[in-house]
């Protein structure tokens, strides 16, 4: 089922009072919203897909058109979900970037989304509040949750880079969620955006508590976000959903997993589209059975649905879909 806005805020809602995780899945294009929907309903876990403004580029095709794209992947999922009445999933629009602003303000008025971020953190704090509380005051005209950032993740997300990492202090913490009425706070707390492992890191675990306390000591407790956690560990990502956490951002595990299951296929396969060293080339006729997209696209997906499954299980959102 695609899940309002409301509903994803009681989704969260339940998730910090359980203190579980709702994992939140980056997509593309059909393969991996078919493979994660799938997966969550299989775990009967509600959760998030998300779609950054590189990935509605890509979904238009040459054209890169923002509206064509998120028409376009909105659509696949809001229909796909309808199939899993006892899972709920949302869609996000991750890391959008004040230059973003407008293709936003198209998401939410045409109903394409549940929820939507606002990237404001290489603003100074005060730009960073101002932009973000604006895109706060229209999305709840219009039942949307949004999400917002303090600080840089390093590495590289689809269109946002950073090569230093900053973490996020606790009093502009409070200050932003006060000021901008946000209703996820994504900490900067050493997390990586794109390859990482989490034992190479140094995560600041006790920082999303603090702040998770302190926000809790004002009567602004919000769901805190962790961003670029591909890499992390199963115990690193249940101690942060033990201080605050409750929603936990992957998108490279997936890609790696596409990548290794269909080249692990053709490494196999490889004769199927190309005639054996020891064959004449003129005899050879490919294997239709082995080259059909079908037959190994499938391949890759079958890996992503089990991951997210695992994904579930560890951040204990397994079983917990408030449609159950």
């Amino acid at each position: 089922m695609f899940l309002s806005g409301k509903q994803l805020g009681e989704v969260f809602l339940k998730a910090k009072r359980e203190r579980f995780g709702i994992i939140a899945s980056n997509v593309v294009f059909d393969t991996q919203i078919r493979a994660l929907t799938q997966g969550y309903a299989a775990a009967r876990s509600d959760g998030l897909l998300q779609m950054s403004a590189g990935a509605v580029k890509y979904a238009a095709g040459t054209s890169q058109d923002l509206h064509t794209g998120a028409r376009f992947i909105s659509n696949m999922v809001q229909n796909f979900a309808s199939q899993f009445p006892h899972s709920g999933i949302g869609l996000h629009i991750d890391h959008a970037t004040p230059n973003y602003f407008d293709f936003l303000v198209f998401c939410i008025e045409n109903k394409l989304v549940t929820s939507v971020m606002m990237d404001a953190s290489k603003e100074d704090l005060a730009e960073n509040i101002r932009v973000t509380r604006e895109v706060v005051e229209l999305a709840h005209r219009h039942g949307v949750l949004v999400e917002g950032e303090i600080g840089h993740i390093k590495g590289t997300e689809d269109e946002i880079v950073s090569d230093t990492e900053l973490y996020t202090h606790p009093e502009e913490a409070l200050e932003f969620v006060q000021k901008t009425n946000v209703d996820l706070f994504a900490a900067s707390v050493g997390t990586n955006h794109g390859v990482s492992k989490g034992e190479n890191i140094v995560l600041r675990l006790d920082l999303i508590k603090e702040i998770d306390d302190l926000l809790i000591a004002h009567n602004v407790e919000r769901g805190l976000v962790l961003h670029g956690a591909s890499g992390l560990t199963d115990e690193q990502q249940r101690t942060a959903i033990a201080n605050g956490v409750v929603k936990i951002n992957k998108d490279t595990h997936y890609q790696m997993d596409m990548a290794e299951a269909i080249q692990a296929y053709w490494e196999k396969e490889k004769y199927a589209i190309v005639p054996p060293p020891d064959t004449d080339p003129a005899q050879f006729l490919p294997n239709k059975s082995k080259f059909d997209p079908r037959k190994w696209l499938i391949k890759g997906e079958e890996k992503m649905q089990k991951t997210l499954e695992e994904f579930c299980v560890v951040s204990g959102s397994a079983n917990q879909s408030i449609l159950l």
